[in-house]
């Protein structure tokens, strides 16, 4: 928003030699018709409709105009089309027939490093990766799927629980992929089997793709997965005959590890949100 200018300029009084000085302002003195008036002052349990929209995680402020004038909105059981409109924090708001929670929806994106477990607290007190995001937001953020000890990688945390039953069931083919190091190379007939499909101790599982690492020794493998199973990529190689040493996700539902260090989170941007929410 563009800051304006306040800066006040002062006139000169033009100078006559003719009588004295007049004042240009006079004082009036204080009475108790001119006193001044209370401040009027808003009601904190009221919000304005399109600040709980965006705060519900549906769009920005602007959008909800457009939607709360298109009648998409209703307050109470009431279409509301009017501009400005504030409701009580208690009220029924919906959009397009959903409920909304007033909560801001929160987008925290981890690239996790090793001997950090996936959860919210640990009995054995181990390390847990709700240390690392710990000043990332005053909500209660939880993650999305999970990571085990230690593999490293892109982890997602929200308090979007629509998104994260979205993210994490096996109807949506969420893309995941993996940088794998193995203990050997990884022979040509092997990756032509992970290719085909094995056949593991609960059940067949395909990969989407599975490749080596173009420049590195064979023993370092990029594979594509959207199986949620645990430890399914470690798995997969055992099944072979190879020893995972280091796993890696850099690709999680098209998030990315760019300009994001180990150890570090950033929130999702606007885009990437909205990217998420358009995954069938």
């Amino acid at each position: 928003m563009a800051k304006s200018d306040y800066n006040r300029r002062r006139g000169s009084s033009h100078k006559s030699n003719q009588g004295p000085k007049k004042r240009l302002f006079s004082k009036k003195p204080r009475t108790a018709d001119n006193s001044a008036q209370p401040v009027k002052r808003s009601n904190p349990d009221e919000i304005r409709l399109n600040r709980y929209i965006a705060n519900a995680g549906i769009c920005s402020r602007r959008e909800a105009d457009t939607y709360i004038a298109a009648g998409n909105v209703t307050v109470n059981g009431k279409v509301i089309t009017e501009m400005g409109f504030k409701v009580k924090r208690s009220d029924d708001v919906r959009f397009d027939g959903r409920k909304l929670n007033l909560e801001k929806k929160e987008y925290v994106l981890l690239n996790k490093p090793k001997n950090f477990i996936t959860t919210t607290s640990d009995e054995k007190g181990r390390r847990t990766v709700m240390e690392l995001i710990s000043n990332a937001s005053n909500s209660r953020l939880l993650p999305v799927g999970r990571l085990d000890r230690n593999t490293t990688g892109l982890l997602l945390f929200t308090n979007d629980g629509d998104l994260t039953k979205k993210l994490t069931h096996p109807k949506h083919g969420v893309r995941k992929i993996y940088q794998v190091t193995l203990d050997k190379n990884l022979a040509l007939a092997d990756l032509r089997k992970i290719e085909a499909g094995l056949e593991l101790e609960d059940g067949p599982i395909t990969v989407d793709q599975v490749s080596y690492v173009q420049g590195q020794p064979k023993r370092e493998v990029g594979i594509e997965i959207h199986s949620g199973r645990n430890r399914i990529v470690r798995r997969i190689f055992e099944h072979l005959g190879y020893q995972v040493t280091k796993l890696d996700r850099v690709i999680f539902a098209g998030l990315t590890k760019k300009d994001l260090p180990r150890g570090h989170w950033r929130n999702l941007t606007e885009q990437e949100v909205i990217n998420l929410k358009m995954i069938k």
